[in-house]
């Protein structure tokens, strides 16, 4: 009885892995995509679709240069476990970043994904910058066990549509990420500040910390194609 149940329960797991591996596929695509166009009426295939049509991607070192495997060969940054990597040493780890472009040929947007702790678990994110690698076009955050009403509400419209606009360097360009502050409602908000949710301000220090962690890890590649944009501007 143990071996039928043991190869039965085998049969079924090699037979959903694929189904299990395309909606992994499709998920990951569709947040990375959420996080510059809205894409609420478009089904799996549509999604696939458009990402592939529009998207393009590469995996950095810290250093901010493409990494390569030992053979010489790509890695898909589609395929990097950010959280996986999350628990790597900075030095050491995998950084996707990913380009959309309208028109297929100019990136307009770029893409990077992010990881870090919350109230009582994960929380991560894609964050998406325009052409200049300064002002924020789009979040799209996701949590395990964040408290419902409470710091769940990073997962909403409502609190991701706040960070549209702001922007992560300061007049002097220096990196200051942008900081969720402690309660909501407040007013003269500068470029680096959003809104804050009430009763959730671990979730909030978790998120803060998260997009200046990650944007740190990322600031060797963004300052290199700032720098070639001021040469191709000249």
């Amino acid at each position: 009885m143990t071996i039928f149940f043991g190869t039965l329960l085998s049969f079924t797991r090699m037979k959903l892995a694929p189904i299990q591996k395309v909606q992994v596929e499709i998920d990951t695509k569709r947040r990375i995509l959420g996080a510059v166009m809205d894409i609420s009426s478009l089904n799996p295939e549509e999604i696939l679709e458009t990402y592939d049509n529009r998207m393009t991607s590469k995996v950095l070192d810290i250093n901010g240069d493409e990494l390569l495997k030992e053979d010489g060969g790509n890695y898909v940054a589609e395929e990097v476990d950010v959280r996986k990597n999350y628990k790597i040493d900075k030095d050491d780890r995998l950084y996707p970043v990913f380009m959309y472009s309208d028109n297929g040929s100019s990136t307009d947007f770029y893409i990077f994904p992010m990881f870090g702790n919350g109230l009582w678990d994960w929380i991560s994110g894609f964050i998406a910058l325009d052409k200049d690698l300064n002002q924020v076009v789009g979040v799209a955050f996701d949590h395990k066990t964040e408290t419902p009403g409470l710091g769940a509400r990073i997962s909403s419209d409502e609190i991701q549509d706040r960070y549209k606009g702001k922007k992560i360097f300061n007049e002097l360009g220096d990196l200051v990420s942008i900081k969720m502050l402690k309660k909501e409602n407040n007013i003269n908000l500068t470029f680096h500040e959003v809104d804050g949710m009430s009763g959730a301000t671990i979730t909030a220090n978790g998120l803060n910390d998260m997009l200046k962690n990650y944007l740190d890890c990322y600031l060797p590649f963004i300052k290199k194609n700032q720098n070639q944009i001021l040469l191709s501007n000249r």
